[in-house]
């Protein structure tokens, strides 16, 4: 750990996507004492690209030389999931610490191997950017359970179906070849993430999947190239004691229902709607229907990883949203639900 609250952080970024441009570089130099002092991109083109764009002054030839230099004191890597396991556990035996771009890995045995590298260097902060669904409505939520509001869960819904896929004339998306993107399906990681700060593990699952149109158009050359990650994902759940769940993931649905999770019990409904703003709707026995609750501005959380994995570095404060445990636990559930695709039977958990 950097023992003072006030040290100075040096942080080298590997991988800037969208996400890292317009979230994560912005709130690293939001903090005080932070300071960005090299990058590297997928190409040098890119790298140069970056580095123009927001000033920062070394640009890396690759990321091992990136992760190797002494000056750098942190990694943000932001490249897609392929390199995320390689990329964390070379960072962390540099001494580095991590912040690791959300999903995890491609798979349950990448994500076990990073969490080993983190708990071989203690002393080191890993960190995996947490789902963003959730983080307004989170504490309302909690208060919810503490009132137990909706008695004893029954069942859980989990949706997350839009149409980013539907257009076939698009060109193979990375989300779409597994290669990159691994065994985790749409959106079904994060919000699997978001659903388990409300409801426990489920112990056994049973999916299905397909894939509507298995070929696209080659993004880096002609032809096509084939789809290897489904477009249409069903999942049924069993939680430990009587609760169900269902799970419904789609790319490919016309104006669909978008992203949701729904919570039924015996005395009570909550519905949460994930969107521009975030909706809580709520009902009990005895009600004529559902009503939406108003968050109060002190119950709203915002987005705040980068300050809360500088506060870790420094000492100040611990990693809540995400550590390693939390993401080895949803990546044992995407890679339960592609087992049981493939296989057509139920898989449970925990993995043996």
């Amino acid at each position: 750990m950097v023992s003072s609250s006030t040290s100075n952080i040096r942080i080298g970024i590997a991988g800037a996507g969208d996400n890292t441009r317009r979230r994560h570089i912005p709130g690293l130099r939001a903090v005080s004492g932070v300071e960005i002092v090299g990058v590297v991109n997928r190409t040098p083109e890119s790298t140069s690209k970056v580095a123009t764009e927001f000033g920062i002054p070394r640009q890396f030839p690759n990321w091992q030389a990136l992760v190797a230099d002494p000056a750098i004191d942190a990694i943000m890597i932001g490249t897609w999931p392929n390199l995320h396991c390689e990329v964390t556990c070379a960072a962390l035996a540099a001494g580095k610490h991590v912040l690791c771009e959300a999903r995890m890995a491609r798979n349950l045995a990448e994500a076990k191997s990073m969490q080993a590298a983190a708990l071989a260097h203690p002393d080191r902060v890993a960190m995996l950017v947490p789902s963003p669904l959730g983080l307004a409505s989170d504490l309302e939520m909690l208060q919810l359970q503490h009132d137990r509001f909706i008695g004893e869960l029954r069942e859980l819904v989990v949706i997350g179906a839009d149409d980013q896929f539907h257009d076939y004339s698009k060109v193979l998306h990375w989300r779409q070849d597994a290669e990159i993107s691994g065994l985790n399906v749409l959106t079904l990681g994060i919000m699997h993430e978001t659903a388990l700060r409300w409801t426990p593990q489920p112990i056994r699952v049973f999916a299905q999947t397909h894939t509507f149109e298995p070929i696209r158009p080659n993004s880096t050359g002609s032809g096509n190239r084939p789809v290897t990650v489904p477009d249409s994902v069903q999942i049924l759940t069993q939680m430990p004691g009587q609760a169900r769940g269902i799970y419904h993931f789609s790319g490919i649905e016309l104006h669909g229902p978008g992203k949701q999770i729904h919570l039924y019990g015996s005395s009570g409904t909550v519905k949460v709607f994930f969107g521009p703003q975030e909706r809580i709707l709520v009902g009990r026995v005895g009600d004529s229907g559902l009503r939406e609750l108003t968050i109060p501005p002190e119950k709203q959380s915002g987005w705040r990883v980068e300050a809360e994995f500088i506060g870790a570095i420094r000492g100040v404060e611990s990693v809540r949203r995400t550590d390693f445990t939390a993401g080895v636990q949803y990546m044992e559930f995407t890679e339960a639900v592609a087992r049981s695709a493939k296989s057509g039977v139920p898989v449970d958990l925990p993995l043996l």
